[in-house]
């Protein structure tokens, strides 16, 4: 395939490889230094008490000497986190805050050690907990950051609540029981007060901050099957994504007409692990499964049925994990085995009616 002058494909795929299973992982929001191209924050899966997390970085690349990932810190983790989340907030004279959940919510700043090689000091801030009068906890699924208010976090729990924190006060500003069943996810959309939340009853629920009386039931899976995760569209937040347990299937939700999935992505020919839109464009959302396959799918159709992915990624084993960059929309991660993958996922363009993608001559299919 002859390619536009000028536009020779250049395949920007790196991989870093981390001593464990990686599982939660997450991109820097904030504008990077001069001397790094990427900054992300990896979680280890291990079996047992002790987990970890690195924080990541890849120098740029120069004419001579192709960039590097390095470790910049290392933290230890009770148990494997369930999610990572750097803060919204993206100006640079701010603390880097980094959140995990797990067994509780943890915020940790992350400091310059001071020795000019880009490492860094963590330092545990807090620990969120709302049920102080108890030894045991209900451990978290996941948890959310609301880009419009970065000093609230929603999280998700095992015993049917969502908590609201207040995260520069670490108290609560309210729980609700969410779910008839264990949440598993929780999501923020588009702004400072409406989430929506996933469970094992198999329903998708929505919630407004202002009037927490009342909440609306969009979606319920035909058998009630669990659903796992869930996915805001933030640049139109008429849409929102979700799977269920042990399905090939992206459901793709419409909250204007509830109860039918305006969409159901296909593709997979494994269980969906991981969904992720595009932070750039309304139409546009990855899939990834275990099948070892990440596929972008372009939505633009609708109403109409979405039968074939527009792009096609295969990985060398199952997809745990994906995550899109916001600051840098071009890029996604995604996560197998003991790797951590960057890929320039979304560099699509028209030359004379043919679309092409620098990826067409390593690891990506264009398949329509």
């Amino acid at each position: 395939m002859s390619h536009p002058p000028g536009s020779a494909p250049r395949k920007e795929i790196y991989t870093y490889q981390a001593p464990w299973t990686i599982f939660a992982m997450s991109w820097s929001q904030r504008r990077q230094d001069s001397n790094t191209q990427f900054r992300l924050a990896a979680g280890s899966y291990v079996e047992q008490y002790s987990n970890s997390v690195q924080i990541i970085k890849r120098t740029y690349g120069t004419d001579s000497h192709e960039g590097r990932f390095y470790k910049a810190c290392e933290f230890e983790h009770p148990y494997p986190c369930t999610k990572i989340l750097w803060s919204p907030d993206q100006s640079t004279g701010g603390r880097d805050i980094v959140a995990t959940s797990g067994d509780y919510l943890r915020v940790w700043n992350l400091t310059d050690d001071g020795h000019q090689r880009g490492t860094l000091i963590p330092k545990k801030e807090a620990l969120l907990n709302n049920n102080k009068n108890s030894e045991y906890c209900a451990p978290l699924t996941s948890f959310d950051w609301n880009e419009t208010d970065p000093t609230i976090v929603g999280t998700s729990s095992i015993d049917t609540t969502c908590t609201i924190w207040d995260i520069q006060t670490g108290a609560a500003k309210t729980q609700l029981i969410a779910h008839d069943k264990e949440v598993f996810d929780i999501a923020f959309a588009r702004g400072k007060d409406v989430f929506a939340s996933v469970g094992a009853d198999g329903s998708v629920r929505m919630f407004d901050l202002r009037s927490l009386e009342h909440s609306t039931i969009i979606y319920e899976s035909p058998q009630l099957d669990p659903l796992l995760r869930l996915c805001w569209n933030k640049q139109d937040p008429n849409y929102l994504s979700t799977f269920m347990v042990d399905s090939y299937k992206t459901i793709i939700l419409d909250i204007r007409v509830p109860s039918l999935p305006v969409a159901e992505l296909g593709g997979h020919s494994g269980c969906v692990n991981a969904i992720a839109w595009a932070p750039h464009s309304s139409c546009h959302i990855c899939s990834t499964g275990d099948d070892a396959q990440a596929l972008i799918w372009d939505l633009s159709p609708m109403p109409k049925p979405v039968e074939d992915p527009i792009l096609a990624y295969n990985a060398d084993q199952e997809i745990n994990s994906l995550q899109w960059s916001a600051a840098q929309p071009d890029w996604v991660s995604i996560a197998f085995a003991d790797k951590l993958q960057i890929c320039k996922f979304f560099i699509l363009f028209w030359f004379k009616g043919v679309m092409y993608s620098p990826f067409f001559e390593s690891h990506f299919v264009t398949v329509r």
